[in-house]
């Protein structure tokens, strides 16, 4: 078995196999037909195998050409993923979801701004919610990304880069009438028997209203009732004061007119926020971004575990680097 296939011999290969037709192959690959029927008959004869029953009405795989074609497929992937990450990209926009215009996102963007020359721009989106952005991502529509990497499908994890950036203390957002907004922190057990809303309903965030559960379960606290995504956050205001909700946020969010954001304690529920990236991205304003994430996490003690009792799932903890596997807060 030869050990040096060009690729150009299985991307032929592979574009006769889904297409199942010589013409339309080669149509697709912008090469004549003879070069195309050329380059299978040297596939076929490097390894020694029949790959295709032709005839002249139609063309089929035989058996060593099924067998052949998931490895011809994984390898032409992973030479696109090499030459991607060697490929300039510092010439166009990197687009990065921060979620809202508040919180550790928006502030290592902020950051990252200020390094970089005005040749280099970072574009803003404010969709929220990573497993709806780890699609965007995959499919290129998306450069980056910020929130609960362990929370998403191994699948998903798997095309992505992930860098640790800071554990969020969790908070609720209470009406200013409500008996808790007077408190200073709200102990987790003062909420049994409360209603939160954490996204339920919105696919986008599903790793955000996961990890709520986590939390929530034992404790008598029930989630709110699914609802349709909340696009930006002036919609968000009016539909969170209509309802009348209580809703679990970070201690970094954004200003709901009527409402307070009181810190959740006893234990301290954590909320892990990384930096995701789609693998084999390069350019200058990803490395801005890790730079500005490193730099204010130092200063500001991000990936610090509080004083006493903490809470955070053990997948988090490891992904986050801060526990060995099975850790879940002291």
């Amino acid at each position: 078995m030869p050990y040096d296939i060009e690729p150009r011999l299985l991307r032929a290969f592979t574009a006769v196999a889904e297409e199942l037709h010589f013409t339309r192959a080669a149509a697709r690959l912008y090469v004549a037909q003879q070069a195309l029927s050329r380059d299978v008959r040297r596939l076929e004869r490097e390894l020694g195998a029949e790959l295709f029953v032709r005839s002249t009405r139609r063309v089929a795989l035989t058996a060593q050409g099924e067998r052949l074609l998931p490895y011809a497929r994984r390898v032409l992937a992973a030479q696109e993923e090499l030459a991607a990450a060697f490929r300039s990209e510092s010439g166009r926009p990197l687009v990065v979801d921060v979620g809202a215009p508040v919180g550790t996102a928006h502030r290592v963007l902020a950051a990252a701004r200020r390094r970089l020359p005005e040749s280099c721009e970072l574009i803003a989106r404010y969709h929220g919610g990573l497993t709806g952005a780890a699609a965007e991502l995959a499919a290129g529509r998306l450069d980056v990304s910020f929130g609960r990497f362990a929370g998403l499908p191994a699948a998903a994890r798997a095309g992505l880069d992930h860098r640790p950036v800071r554990l969020e203390p969790m908070a609720v957002l209470l009406r200013a009438d409500h008996p808790l907004a007077a408190a200073g922190c709200v102990p987790l057990r003062e909420l049994a028997g409360e209603t939160l809303y954490a996204a339920a309903g919105n696919p986008r965030t599903a790793e955000w209203t996961e990890l709520a559960a986590r939390l929530f379960e034992g404790r008598g606290i029930a989630m709110a009732a699914p609802f349709p995504e909340i696009a930006g956050a002036e919609e968000f205001v009016r539909v969170v004061r209509k309802r009348g909700w209580s809703v679990l946020a970070s201690t970094e969010f954004i200003e709901v007119p009527g409402m307070v954001l009181r810190p959740l304690v006893d234990p301290v529920p954590l909320s892990p926020v990384g930096m995701v990236w789609r693998r084999g991205l390069r350019h200058p304003g990803l490395a801005a971004l890790r730079d500005a994430a490193r730099e204010l996490g130092a200063r500001e003690g991000w990936r610090a575990l509080p004083e006493g009792a903490w809470w955070l799932p053990a997948a988090d903890a490891v992904a986050m680097g801060v526990a060995p596997a099975g850790a879940e807060g002291p």
